[in-house]
């Protein structure tokens, strides 16, 4: 078990003072048995009218309703958990599911539903050229091994490169451009998985480095702001985390936080102001992650 604090900050500043609309947050971590949620604080300013509720996917979210004007919106999020990620990718399967390819039972299709089916188009068939190769030609492949492959070769095949812009890219803009972001890499890995028949999820969260606690510079890509990773359901073992970013396997230092069916239904922050375009000046976000008791790096 590891005690971790979260303190993430967002700060969105204006040239002279705006009304706000309604602020939709996804802050809160999904309690389960990986990880208990201890602490939380939220503190929104100028100040706000919260209300709570989970979406279709049991996410907590968080509603902010403002009537000041403000030129600065400033939301800080601070938590404290204890993790029990999994850290070791030899997660037990069904027998029938440890080779590729296999099915899912019949009573389990239903409640998976439309993780399996693509979302984005594909019309020359590239992203399955891609994950296709993966099986080289052979009738049967080791299921774990499959998706450790996928796993490394988009953090060795693609440039990873933070970006504020909203929304997440497509694949097929990723396969083009060779670069994306952590959102953008969960997407096209989850698509690339159910281009293979199975099923996958888009998960928002953090993600902890240990060697920010020991010497304050960061090992992964990834750390410093939200992360987004990918779950594949395998029977036997569930819902298991995937990190193309990092090329990581289990949730060891993954901290989840929201999970959907595509990445526009797991965004950490959005909303909206009123006023000219001109108006925004720009946006900070700064995110912590440390063991309890360690020091955030400065």
């Amino acid at each position: 078990m590891t005690r971790l604090t979260v303190s993430h900050t967002t700060v969105y500043r204006y040239s002279r003072p705006v009304l706000f609309g309604e602020h939709r947050l996804m802050f809160r971590p999904r309690d389960s048995h990986d990880l208990r949620l201890i602490n939380t604080g939220l503190a929104i300013s100028p100040p706000a009218r919260v209300h709570w509720f989970h979406d279709v996917f049991s996410n907590s979210i968080a509603v902010a309703s403002f009537q000041e004007a403000a030129e600065e919106l400033r939301f800080e999020s601070n938590i404290e958990i204890e993790h029990y990620g999994l850290s070791d990718p030899d997660f037990p399967l069904e027998p029938y599911a440890e080779t590729y390819p296999f099915s899912y039972p019949s009573e389990e299709i239903p409640d998976l539903g439309r993780t399996t089916e693509r979302h984005y188009p594909d019309p020359e068939r590239r992203l399955d050229g891609w994950v296709k190769a993966f099986l080289d030609g052979q009738g049967q492949v080791a299921t774990r091994e499959l998706l450790s492959r996928i796993t490394a070769a988009v953090g060795q095949q693609f440039h990873y490169e933070r970006r504020y812009a909203v929304g997440t890219q497509s694949p097929i803009a990723t396969l083009d451009s060779g670069t994306g972001t952590c959102r953008d890499f969960a997407l096209f890995m989850m698509e690339a998985v159910r281009a293979l028949g199975l099923a996958a999820r888009f998960v928002t969260g953090y993600l902890y480095d240990p060697a920010l606690d020991e010497a304050g510079a960061s090992t992964v890509r990834g750390a410093g702001s939200t992360h987004a990773w990918v779950q594949v359901y395998l029977p036997g073992a569930g819902w298991v985390e995937f990190d193309p970013t990092n090329g990581l396997i289990g949730g060891a230092n993954l901290i989840r936080v929201g999970v959907a069916r595509d990445p526009g239904q797991a965004v950490p922050l959005q909303g909206s102001y009123s006023g000219a375009a001109e108006d925004f000046l720009d946006m900070e976000v700064d995110v912590r992650v440390s063991s309890a008791g360690s020091p955030a790096p400065a």
